[in-house]
């Protein structure tokens, strides 16, 4: 089926929810992604960071075919061989303690809103002042569900199917004076992304995360790190809050941790665990034998093939890249990430939708968020030689469509870093 005739079916059969961009990709190769025609694109986006092996990948083909052949799928009303030995895996990763496995990442969010709920409900029965609040931060995106969507800050996301999920406080980015004004022991979470991803790319400050941190044990809150889109090795640690020497009570993971199976997970403090029985939460397809085995075999293969490393390297390099081209170009206002999870913030929301354009007319992958931002999130195994194309191109485009040098804004050189 070509490209015109699966259009044409779409716009008939589907639901519209995307806009799609007019290619048809049939395979891919590496960080490559190639196309019905055999195009080659440098894929910057990985699937929006899922793909972290990128495609083709040994380990994940294996996986996939010999488990296949066993055990695709049972219900959670049985055992099999997969769930406890990734929790095991993923809580000696994160610091944690137990494991809720679902299908994606806003069903981890789920899970935990859930849990906090249940936990603060759990400590009241025991005497203790604790409310529903949950505190979530400006620019967050935390999923489409109706309690993650209510926790997520853009109106557009929340709008159109107000009311949403309700007791959700939303706390200026950053601003410790804010959270501190918010949080009270009405509060039962504070949910944060180390990383925000949807949000344009936006560490927090170690100062602000520290600060939840101190606020929610003083009354029991629990704290939640949000770590669908920077977890697993994305920012060069395993988890992004280890960036901060801050262990939160629950966190959340799913993009990259199945190799392109639907796969998420909510892990948390046995403390946290407590108030979750039998009866209370479940899933159907979460856990399940296949996605499993191909988590287990993406751990092993980045254990093997020293990712983490490699993502620190690769990474630092993309960002020193990045920072070059800002000097050169002040249409750049600021290069912001850690590891490989990047972006550039453009001065033109504009320029910034002609960049990808551009981008994608030269064949490489990336996308827009928040309007002005360009994100950058490719596969862990991403080379020197990628980074100098993508920058080559990026290059190219600035000089063609904002050739304004770097001496306008000569005084706002570097980006954010942890602090």
């Amino acid at each position: 089926m070509r490209l015109d005739a699966i259009k044409a079916a779409e716009a008939k059969l589907l639901l519209t929810t995307y806009e799609r961009y007019p290619i048809l990709f049939v395979r891919g190769e590496g960080v490559h992604l190639i196309d019905e025609n055999g195009g080659r694109y440098l894929d910057l986006l990985s699937g929006i960071g899922v793909n972290a092996l990128g495609y083709g990948h040994p380990a994940i083909e294996m996986a996939i075919d010999e488990q296949s052949r066993k055990l695709i799928h049972i219900s959670n009303l049985f055992f099999h061989e997969g769930q406890a030995e990734l929790a095991l895996r993923l809580t000696e990763a994160s610091g944690m303690d137990r494991a809720f496995f679902c299908n994606s990442g806003t069903e981890a969010i789920e899970a935990a809103l859930k849990l906090a709920r249940a936990h603060a409900g759990m400590r009241r029965s025991e005497g203790k002042v604790l409310g529903t609040k949950v505190l979530a931060l400006e620019h967050s995106f935390h999923g489409r569900t109706m309690g993650s969507v209510a926790a997520t800050h853009k109106e557009k996301y929340r709008e159109p199917f107000a009311p949403v999920m309700p007791d959700v406080e939303f706390v200026r980015f950053n601003d410790v004076s804010d959270l501190k004004a918010k949080f009270s022991s009405d509060s039962c979470a504070v949910l944060l992304e180390a990383v925000q991803g949807e949000g344009g790319i936006r560490p927090v400050s170690r100062e602000f995360i520290q600060a939840a941190r101190q606020l929610t044990q003083s009354t029991g809150a629990l704290l939640i790190a949000d770590e669908i889109q920077s977890g697993l090795g994305r920012t060069g640690k395993w988890f992004a809050y280890q960036h901060y020497d801050v262990q939160p009570d629950v966190t959340t993971l799913a993009k990259p941790i199945a190799g392109g199976l639907p796969l998420g997970a909510m892990l948390c403090t046995e403390d946290a665990a407590q108030a979750i029985h039998p009866g209370m939460h479940g899933t159907t397809f979460g856990g399940g034998p296949l996605a499993c085995a191909v988590a287990m075999a993406v751990f092993d293969a980045m254990e093997k093939e020293h990712v983490l490393d490699h993502v620190n390297e690769i990474g630092n390099y993309f960002r020193q890249k990045l920072d070059q081209l800002k000097q050169k170009h002040s249409a750049i206002t600021e290069v912001r990430g850690l590891g490989l999870m990047l972006a550039a913030e453009l001065d033109s929301a504009e320029l910034a939708k002609t960049a990808l354009a551009e981008m994608m007319k030269r064949r490489i992958l990336i996308n827009r968020t928040s309007e002005t931002v360009l994100r950058f999130l490719p596969p862990y195994i991403l080379g020197k030689q990628h980074v100098d194309e993508a920058i080559a191109a990026l290059d190219a485009i600035f000089t063609e469509h904002s050739p304004a040098t770097a001496g306008e804004h000569a005084q706002t050189e570097g980006g954010t870093h942890i602090g």
